[in-house]
């Protein structure tokens, strides 16, 4: 029995180093056409990748769009050729540790360093006095609610933000439900760098399809471009960054806090600066609402955004639209938002 154990690993053991060390998937044509037109900025040492689309002519409107987790700026390519058709600009980053930016291991990530990304970026663009459009999902509504926070309080160098519109996000830590993969990955601690390390396309898209409606679900092609942006720069290691460090007492204490997914812990420490900053917005609020979400589910999500926030306006989407609107539905979506910055 004991021989036939080690027989096992002896065969095992390659097997996952193999698995370990397969490479990224190749950039789809669509995928490499998206990065070939986007340009790089630096921040802080690390590269931020972004696309810059010069639109519609007799427009000085500028919007920018602010992607979700884990997926990135590729996410808004279905409404992209809208939006240029009434924006004078239409930019969208890929945050840190996203798409083809700079994905750090030995980083700490926050929504206030991407706030921060995005403030950098209008700089680099030269857009300081330009009032600027935020249309934001998931992940993004966290970064816009950052951002309108510094807008309200006139912090240094911050962003003149002309509207906001939210999509999909977990705007309130009380309706939010994250998927069990994440609250694995962000509460497993020291046991997340093998979760990350054992993920593959499988797994990410039978995770992912969950939060797309049944109608709605991305093709094959469409779940590959999702992956190989994830996997890029070997991004799927910092989907729950950990510092490898040779002292173990500190793996622990600080796995958890080296996490992209540490924003949903973020989101409770500081719900009170980010929900506070919609409530007190001067500027035109929206959202646009799949509501078929799992992750922030109708009507409970809806019916507290309306008591918390009722100046905003609301596009609710038709009931088979889940998570990711913009891409479940991206006709409906665009002219939810085109309604909207047209209405002011």
């Amino acid at each position: 029995m004991k021989e036939w154990w080690i027989q096992v690993g002896l065969l095992i053991v390659p097997l996952l180093a193999v698995y370990l060390h397969i490479p990224a998937p190749n950039l789809s044509p669509a995928l490499f056409t998206w990065r070939s037109a986007g340009s790089f900025f630096t921040f802080r040492e690390q590269r931020i990748f972004y696309r810059d689309s010069w639109g519609a002519i007799g427009s000085s409107d500028v919007v920018i769009l602010l992607h979700g987790f884990p997926t990135s700026s590729y996410d808004w390519y279905k409404i992209w050729d809208g939006l240029t058709q009434r924006f004078h600009r239409v930019i969208a980053p890929d945050f840190l540790g996203f798409g083809f930016s700079d994905k750090p291991r030995l980083h700490r990530y926050s929504i206030f360093e991407q706030a921060s990304i995005v403030e950098a970026l209008t700089r680099h663009l030269g857009l300081t006095d330009q009032k600027v459009n935020l249309l934001s999902h998931d992940y993004g509504d966290t970064v816009a609610q950052e951002l309108l926070h510094r807008y309200e309080h006139k912090r240094a160098g911050h962003i003149n933000i002309g509207s906001l519109c939210l999509s999909n996000g977990g705007i309130f830590p009380e309706t939010h439900h994250p998927r069990l993969v994440q609250k694995l990955l962000k509460d497993s601690g020291i046991f997340s760098p093998i979760l990350t390390r054992l993920m593959n396309f499988y797994l990410f898209t039978k995770g992912i399809s969950e939060v797309f409606g049944p109608y709605t679900q991305p093709s094959e092609a469409e779940y590959w471009d999702m992956w190989t942006a994830v996997r890029t720069n070997d991004g799927n290691l910092v989907v729950d960054s950990i510092c490898e460090c040779k002292v173990i007492q500190y793996v622990i204490t600080a796995a958890r806090s080296l996490s992209i997914l540490q924003y949903i812990n973020q989101r409770h420490k500081h719900r009170d600066r980010w929900v506070g900053a919609l409530t007190n917005a001067s500027v035109p609020l929206h959202l646009i609402y799949g509501p078929l979400d799992p992750v922030n589910p109708h009507p409970a999500f809806l019916e507290h955004y309306k008591k918390e926030i009722p100046k905003s306006t609301l596009s609710v989407l038709d009931d088979h639209i889940s998570h990711y609107p913009q891409l479940e539905d991206p006709t409906g979506f665009l002219n939810a938002y085109l309604n909207f910055i047209n209405s002011f």
